[in-house]
């Protein structure tokens, strides 16, 4: 088996207090059939929305991010385990993050 990360993208949304409910109840339900599957390596987490950096140069250069032409954000990752991409892209199916108007980015992890 091979670890892949999941990069969650998805563009930039005020939430209501009950959609956020409902949203965590569907990733929360999307985990734990990757866990019980043996797929979950990795919950990982949530990320900021707002903020963050892209640092350009050894000496501290960085520009503030997101920026706001990019429609779709990291939002949070997770290490799934698959044997290789076609499983990992099957894995994907029903993800709640494409009832929000997201993506998943897969990129296999380096083993060293």
């Amino acid at each position: 088996m091979s670890e892949f990360i999941f990069l969650y993208r998805r563009p930039a949304k005020n939430w209501t207090p009950q959609q956020m409910q409902e949203s965590m109840q569907k990733w929360q339900a999307w985990f734990k059939k990757m866990e019980q599957s043996g797929h979950l390596a990795n919950y990982g987490h949530p990320l900021e929305p707002k903020g963050g950096r892209v640092v350009k140069d050894k000496k501290g250069g960085y520009n503030d991010g997101p920026y706001a032409e990019t429609k779709d954000i990291v939002v949070g990752y997770s290490v799934i385990t698959a044997k290789d991409y076609d499983e990992a892209v099957a894995l994907t199916n029903e993800h709640p993050v494409f009832d929000q108007e997201g993506m998943i980015e897969i990129r296999p992890i380096f083993t060293m």
